[in-house]
């Protein structure tokens, strides 16, 4: 019996939310930032602060009708709307709808001389009457220890500190405030003991020469939160956080198949091909063949108007378009109609997280039903084998949970163990292709070993496949003396069972003329035989009536002689 419990969390008081709008980092806060309190974002200079309190405001204005302030300490005003044009956020024009309202506080070292009190009366009140003026829900500081610098007196930094913070708790505004990043310390000021309810650290960081932006959530008070560090992107629109750790297994999954593109490695799969939102593997050594079922799979794709993208790790979009016109698939119209979408870059350019990060975005901004990765042991080059297989890992996950199929080729050293890979992601994969070579009478020619395909009845064939003008051609299973015959072998091994055939053939067609010209003897020797046996019974015939006529001439002379000579 299930008990089911009778408190659930609707019943449950929960902390009142201001959502972002940043893509992931709602996600990982479960919501957003504590609506009516300051958080701090902290991290080292060009980390993405800024951009984070321009584009919180900007989505609560555009997304949640919150008016916001924005005040800054560094920038001006100009600078900070021009830097933000690319991002296709008009501030100009949210400024004259008097929705945002932007303020430059210049504070000049030189000009400060610190004697007595010292407070923040002024800012208050030029901060209020921005506020009134667009009734604010968001306030963004950037950044806050300008309003410090040339002060010495720590004591009344922390009492100032302290007073902003709850000033603006009083106004009920939701503030974002930036701070710099100290030497051992989330900030220099220690800004984080007073804003206490939620600290984010944002961090830029370089492995092995390549840089990768990073998110935490040091702490959120009266909230469940994610507190592993996650990579995000600065993109055109804005910032994306990968919540990597998010994803479980618990994706939806279906009955419905996918072609492959090639209708005899579809009947190979039980007649249908992929089960949508499955993980295909295609592995070989150079040569054998795996981008092109991967275009075969991609065409197919967008032959049947879904959209494909496609991850091209070591040939640029052109140079593989121009490759598959020589097998007779072309490319460039899916290209135009905008069913297919490539992005060709080299894996040394970001991260393993930062690779991630762009995956998703591409993926969320063209909705693909399908996706290549050509090859996906490129992406070595990015991190160690363990981080890559992780990265897998999650981009899976991820497109189970999307139902989106994905398709990975794997290219193998030459030494390579058919039953493992590299990265060691085989495991992972609902149907797994190998194609290798085999090399034979100076020759080497394609073969295709199907070696699972989960949830399926597939064929255990190892079959030969020849890339022709007309594409991928798979060839019937053939064996010969109890070998699989391939290329010039079997095209030898054919022609000699194709003439032994031939000379049995006219063996049969001989025997059946003699078989004829004998039967024909037999009936003109029947016939003659029957013929001579008609005359001879004709002449039997004749003398039997001879004899007939002779007895009876007989008894009648008989009878006249008696007569003649009285005879009783």
């Amino acid at each position: 019996m299930v008990i089911q419990n009778t408190t659930t969390k609707s019943n449950q008081k929960s902390l009142p939310k201001s959502p972002t709008g940043i893509q992931g980092l709602d996600e990982i806060t479960a919501g957003g930032l504590p609506q009516g309190r300051p958080t701090l974002v902290c991290g080292a200079a060009g980390c993405g602060k800024t951009l984070m309190g321009i584009e919180f405001l900007v989505r609560g204005i555009t997304e949640y009708g919150e008016p916001g302030v924005f005040i800054c300490f560094e920038e001006n005003p100009e600078e900070l709307i021009q830097n933000v044009t690319s991002l296709g956020w008009d501030l100009e024009q949210l400024i004259l709808d008097k929705q945002l309202a932007i303020d430059h506080i210049q504070i000049d070292p030189q000009e400060i001389i610190e004697a007595g009190s010292y407070d923040l009366e002024g800012l208050f009140l030029r901060i209020g009457l921005m506020v009134d003026a667009v009734k604010a829900k968001r306030i963004v500081l950037d950044t806050i220890e300008s309003l410090f610098v040339g002060l010495s007196n720590a004591a009344i930094i922390r009492a100032e500190l302290r007073r902003l913070f709850n000033w603006l708790k009083q106004k009920g505004l939701t503030a974002i405030i930036t701070g710099e990043q100290g030497e051992k310390t989330l900030t220099r000021q220690g800004l984080e003991e007073y804003v206490s309810d939620c600290v984010i650290k944002l961090d830029q960081r370089i492995y092995e020469e390549l840089a990768t932006r990073r998110l935490q959530i040091i702490k959120y008070r009266g909230s469940q939160h994610g507190s592993n560090e996650y990579p995000f992107l600065i993109t055109d629109d804005g910032i994306s956080v990968l919540p990597i750790t998010s994803i479980g297994l618990e994706h939806q999954v279906t009955t419905e198949r996918i072609s492959s593109g090639i209708p005899r490695l579809d009947s190979m799969l039980g007649g249908n091909g992929f089960f949508r939102g499955s993980s295909v593997l295609v592995t070989g050594t150079a040569g054998t063949g795996k981008s092109t079922i991967a275009c075969h799979f991609a065409a197919e794709t967008c032959r049947q108007g879904e959209r494909c993208l496609y991850i091209a790790l070591e040939e640029a979009p052109q140079q593989i378009i121009r490759n598959m016109r020589s097998i007779g698939l072309d490319l460039e119209p899916y290209l135009q109609q905008g069913l297919l979408n490539f992005q060709a870059f080299r894996p040394t350019a970001y991260g393993l997280e930062m690779h991630l990060v762009n995956l998703h975005h591409w993926i969320q901004k063209f909705k693909p039903s399908t996706v290549v990765i050509d090859p996906m042991s490129n992406l070595i080059l990015s991190g160690t084998i363990n981080q890559t297989k992780m990265f897998f890992m999650r981009l899976i996950d991820f497109l189970k949970s999307q139902q989106i199929t994905v398709l990975l080729t794997n290219l193998i050293p030459g030494h390579g163990l058919i039953n493992q890979t590299e990265i060691g992601v085989s495991s992972l994969m609902d149907t797994w292709i190998d194609l290798h070579t085999l090399e034979s009478n100076g020759e080497r020619n394609r073969l295709l070993n199907l070696l699972k395909s989960r949830g399926m009845e597939h064929s255990n064939q190892v079959r030969e496949f020849l890339i022709t003008k007309q594409g991928v051609e798979l060839l019937d299973v053939y064996l010969g003396q109890g070998n699989v015959l391939t290329g010039s072998a079997r095209i030898i091994q054919e022609a000699q069972e194709k003439l032994a055939a031939n000379q049995r053939q006219r063996l049969l067609e001989q025997t059946r003329r003699e078989l004829e010209y004998k039967e024909k003897l037999v009936s003109t020797q029947i016939s003659a035989l029957q013929a001579e046996l008609a005359a001879e019974q004709e002449e039997f015939r004749i003398l039997t009536e001879q004899e007939t006529i002779n007895s009876q001439n007989l008894r009648q002379y008989s009878q006249k002689l008696a007569q003649l000579r009285k005879a009783d």
